[in-house]
């Protein structure tokens, strides 16, 4: 065959978790620093900082989750069962935090119970996909073709490690956006806890990336064997590349520097997962070409990808083109 179809689906939900990651990444980070923010109009001005994209960003959740289901869908009925938890307990996190995102404009008294719930939502929502996340890295027991694991197996010290890890990176990223979205005390209070996440998510980033090898001999020999052993040495070098340009935009005041700079972070230690991954889209058991689904539903899917995947694209860069800039804390962007 021409096209390598399950490969090439592989990779579109690869991009689409990616672009979720740093997409809802920064919004949910906003709300895990909102305790942080010192009064009501400050709240207030970091809330308008992601109103107008947060709900779009959502957008590759949807397709992440709706294509992992649709065309790799024995991966879907092996993860589900042994991921169930954290990934109910992430979606409804982000029920309460979307319902307090427009409810806490429309009360006063109960201000502060949505206030909560924004916070609350967001810290649980990253908690949990960061567990997941270090569950499934942690590797998925398979027998027959089904889930063979326990009820609570996804519960690890190494899968907190990872949630604690990807609340601290999206802390980060919610900082960075805050100082190139705003000025005066938000962006302030925002610069201060950059540094502090920006210590942070470096520490658990290398932490993690310690401990992974070991978790499994396929991530051992896939990092240390040749030629990939060379590809190790160069991902720590590109990491303190960004943290280096993470620093210096906070001391010279670019202010798109830090967010652009851990962006670059968590696109490095994504590309580090799938090295690791691949070619196994459960691991240590299924791989791509074991999960996905017969090629004519491949072939359907796909043309449906093509258009609306670019559509995504497309109204993604429209809307953050359009509200471009610093937010004036009057509601309008400059």
């Amino acid at each position: 065959m021409m096209f390598d179809l399950a490969f090439i689906w592989a990779g579109l939900i690869a991009f689409a978790v990616l672009a979720y990651v740093i997409l809802d990444g920064f919004d949910l980070g906003v709300g895990i620093l909102f305790p942080f923010m010192r009064s009501e109009a400050d709240k207030d001005l970091a809330m308008n900082t992601v109103a107008p994209v947060w709900d779009g960003n959502e957008t590759w959740l949807v397709l992440g989750g709706g294509g992992l289901f649709a065309v790799f869908p024995l991966a879907y009925a092996v993860v589900m069962p042994a991921l169930y938890v954290p990934i109910i307990v992430m979606l409804l996190a982000l029920v309460f935090r979307g319902v307090a995102f427009e409810f806490r404009w429309r009360t006063k008294d109960g201000k502060f119970l949505w206030d909560l719930s924004f916070f609350g939502g967001s810290l649980v929502a990253t908690l949990a996909q960061g567990v997941a996340l270090g569950a499934l890295v942690q590797g998925i027991s398979v027998e027959g073709r089904a889930y063979a694991g326990g009820n609570w197996d996804w519960l690890t010290p190494f899968s907190l490690l990872t949630g604690v890890a990807l609340v601290a990176g999206y802390a980060l990223m919610g900082a960075t956006w805050l100082v190139m979205k705003t000025d005066g005390p938000v962006r302030s209070v925002a610069q201060r806890i950059a540094i502090w996440t920006g210590g942070m998510t470096l520490a658990l980033v290398g932490l993690v990336s310690l401990i992974t090898p070991f978790l499994n001999p396929l991530y051992l020999d896939r990092w240390f064997g040749f030629p990939n052993a060379l590809f190790t040495v160069l991902v720590p070098a590109a990491i303190l590349a960004a943290a280096f340009v993470f620093i210096k935009g906070l001391r010279e005041q670019r202010d798109s520097w830090p967010f652009l700079a851990t962006i670059t972070l968590f696109a490095l230690s994504f590309i580090g997962l799938g090295i690791s991954f691949y070619p196994y889209m459960v691991p240590p058991s299924l791989t791509i070409w074991d999960v996905a689904a017969p090629d004519e539903s491949l072939w359907f899917l796909l043309v449906g990808a093509l258009v609306l995947v670019p559509m995504i694209l497309t109204y993604t860069a429209y809307a953050y083109w359009v509200f471009r800039g610093k937010v004036d804390p009057a509601g309008g962007y400059h």
